[in-house]
């Protein structure tokens, strides 16, 4: 009976031993994964800021605003500070200062003092091939305001023309932006600083084309979402959407430039969102109203506006392509398909134009050059203007200028590269005399691109 009693109490004690081991163990484990801040990044867009916190490890958090003066709060658990949050730049930001305290013992408290009220939201990310740390994002958001789309699309100041027919407004979405670099090159260079620096180009060349006007989705280095994008270019009143990207590929050979245009599954998985969420409802689709529609209808209307959005598109990326195959090898030479979330507008025309592998190192370089970017720039350019020559848009400049020159019996022809002004004299059967006066002419000198008017006969 004692040998028995023993082991009985030798086994009691051991399990007491057991369970204060593991209880030190995870003691232990406990303070090994504190999640300590080791940087904090701040982006600044037109509609909000976002804040990056990277972190050596995942935290359990809380955030909530305060009022009077306006502040965020973030409570981390199991964390410290591991920087002095007064050397971070906060300049143009709306947050006036960042301060810390620990309102409990394992509790870091992170206050961001606002200069204006914003609605705070946020979310963890685990490392990534571009971040080897844990993130967690903070995105501060002005309170959203109600923003009704006319089915006919307003006349603004800045967008009238002349006899006030309005310009074509093309939204220009440069890719990524911020938190979200995109692809890089083998040297350091970044898609987002590339494809905003094309897009920029590309608004100046807008601007500066009687007809047109430019809308910038992204104006400077911050993220946008992906469906924020296709919804800011559908508030602006979009005649058509590009955006623009660099490829990137593990092999480093590969290389050329492609247009995509939105994928046939990709449209229905759209059009079987919009009619499931409540919310599209009440929005216009090509200027006509869900709200009142049943679903047979609303589906059909969706259908259509979809597949007329996706052949413009397509004739917009040939017109594109023609263009581009004269400076880049063209990867596809044809316009391909994929579901990309920003091109799916249900009613504008949507292209993702990848301008080259940056993920080459020879493309790299080109792209990273202000020569390749204006040229990239204008053969976007030149395909838009050529296929809107051709179909503009219902009470647009251009759609007036074609009017008038079909009712005078003239045409308009847009110079391709090899044309010369007495060839195309000799072939439309036009004097070459006549084809100067029409054009205002003084010599026949003519550009790739130009557009000029062919007198009837």
């Amino acid at each position: 009976m004692m040998g028995i009693t023993l082991k009985a109490n030798r086994a009691t004690v051991l399990g007491h031993l057991c369970r204060c081991a593991c209880w030190l163990l995870a003691l232990t484990g406990s303070v090994l994964v504190q999640a300590d801040v080791r940087d904090i990044r701040v982006w600044q867009s037109p509609d909000s800021t976002r804040l990056v916190f990277d972190l050596t490890e995942p935290s359990e958090h809380k955030i909530f605003p305060l009022s009077s003066p306006s502040r965020v709060v973030i409570d981390l658990n199991d964390a410290e500070m591991l920087l002095d949050t007064a050397d971070i730049d906060l300049e143009g930001t709306a947050v006036a200062s960042i301060r810390i305290g620990h309102p409990s013992k394992k509790v870091l408290r992170i206050v961001l003092d606002l200069d204006e009220t914003l609605k705070p939201s946020s979310f963890p990310l685990p490392p990534n091939d571009v971040y080897a740390n844990h993130r967690l994002v903070v995105d501060l958001k002005r309170p959203e305001t109600t923003q009704s789309l006319s089915p006919v699309k307003p006349v603004k100041q800045a967008e009238t023309s002349a006899a006030g027919h309005r310009d074509i407004i093309v939204a220009i979405d440069a890719g990524h932006g911020g938190e979200d670099p995109g692809a890089s090159g083998s040297k350091g260079t970044q898609e987002k600083h590339v494809v905003l620096a094309i897009a920029k180009e590309l608004q100046a060349l807008l601007k500066k084309e009687a007809g047109f006007t430019p809308f910038m989705v992204r104006t400077g280095d911050y993220y946008i979402g992906l469906r924020e994008r296709t919804e800011k270019a559908r508030s602006a009143n979009s005649d058509f959407l590009v955006s623009i990207h660099a490829d990137a590929f593990m092999q480093a050979s590969a290389n050329g430039s492609s247009v995509y245009v939105l994928s046939d599954r990709g449209a229905t998985s759209e059009t079987a969102r919009w009619l499931a969420d409540k919310e599209n409802n009440a929005d216009l689709v090509g200027g006509i109203s869900l709200e009142d529609k049943d679903d047979h209808l609303k589906m059909t209307l969706l259908d259509l506006s979809m597949t007329y959005q996706r052949n413009s598109s397509k004739r917009i990326g040939a017109d594109i392509l023609g263009y581009m195959k004269k400076i880049s090898y063209l990867h596809k030479r044809q316009v391909e398909e994929a579901a990309f979330v920003v091109l799916k507008a249900p009613d504008i025309p949507a292209l993702l134009v990848e301008t080259g592998f940056i993920s080459n190192p020879e493309e790299e370089r080109k792209l990273g050059t202000r020569k390749y970017q204006r040229q990239m720039a204008t053969a976007i350019f030149n395909g838009i203007k050529d296929y809107f020559s051709e179909h503009p848009p219902s009470g647009t400049l251009l759609e007036a200028q074609r009017q008038r020159s079909q009712s005078s019996g003239a045409h308009s022809y847009v110079i391709r590269s090899g044309d010369t002004l007495s060839d195309l004299a000799i072939k439309h059967g036009v004097g070459l005399n006549e084809l100067r006066r029409v054009n205002g002419l003084n010599s026949d000198q003519i550009r790739i691109g130009q557009t000029i008017k062919i007198p009837g006969l």
